[in-house]
């Protein structure tokens, strides 16, 4: 996962990217997404493509400031601004049933990033009546907008920053599937 002391990756001008999926999933198309823009994708009823300028519209901005670990240069301290993940993949309209619990808590959130990292995420770790984990789609990193370069997945409870994803191009949202109790490899 790229680490938040490094400055937010560039990505061309127009990215084509697939969200990571599991394996037992069919890969979605490629779309075509802009550079500082991203994709919502998998079993929503309502995919979307949004800029950082979409996330500050659309949603309340909330702060973190975050102290990751980094294993080779020490404490990085960092302030983030921008919308909670679990707003905006919920508004792609997940297809699960929201006042069923548990139907919730089997679908997964996947985040890929335009240098190649991604993060895996249960929907459970970030739902308010689970984990409700504060985890950001920063907008903003230590005062620099991020524009140009795309939002960073940002989980400030991780004490270390491997899961942040700078430049995030796609969002994937849905359940594994399930053979005998196990992920099918089919």
């Amino acid at each position: 996962m790229s680490r938040p002391n490094a400055a937010p990756h560039s990505t061309p001008a127009t990215t084509r990217v697939s969200a990571p999926v599991p394996s037992s999933v069919p890969a979605p198309a490629p779309v075509l997404v802009p550079a500082g823009s991203f994709a919502v994708r998998g079993d929503v009823a309502r995919p979307a493509v949004l800029a950082v300028a979409d996330l500050r519209r659309g949603w309340e901005q909330h702060r973190a400031d975050v102290v990751f670990d980094c294993a080779t240069a020490g404490p990085q301290h960092h302030t983030f601004a921008g919308p909670l993940l679990r707003e905006v993949v919920a508004g792609a309209l997940p297809r699960f049933d929201p006042a069923r619990r548990k139907e919730r808590a089997r679908f997964l959130v996947a985040v890929s990033g335009g240098d190649g990292h991604h993060a895996l995420l249960s929907w459970a770790e970030i739902d308010a009546d689970f984990g409700d984990a504060p985890v950001l789609l920063a907008t903003r990193m230590d005062d620099r907008d991020l524009d140009g370069a795309g939002p960073q997945l940002v989980v400030p409870s991780d004490r270390c920053g491997a899961r942040c994803v700078s430049a995030v191009t796609g969002i994937w949202i849905g359940p594994p599937r399930l053979t005998g109790g196990l992920l099918s490899e089919a």
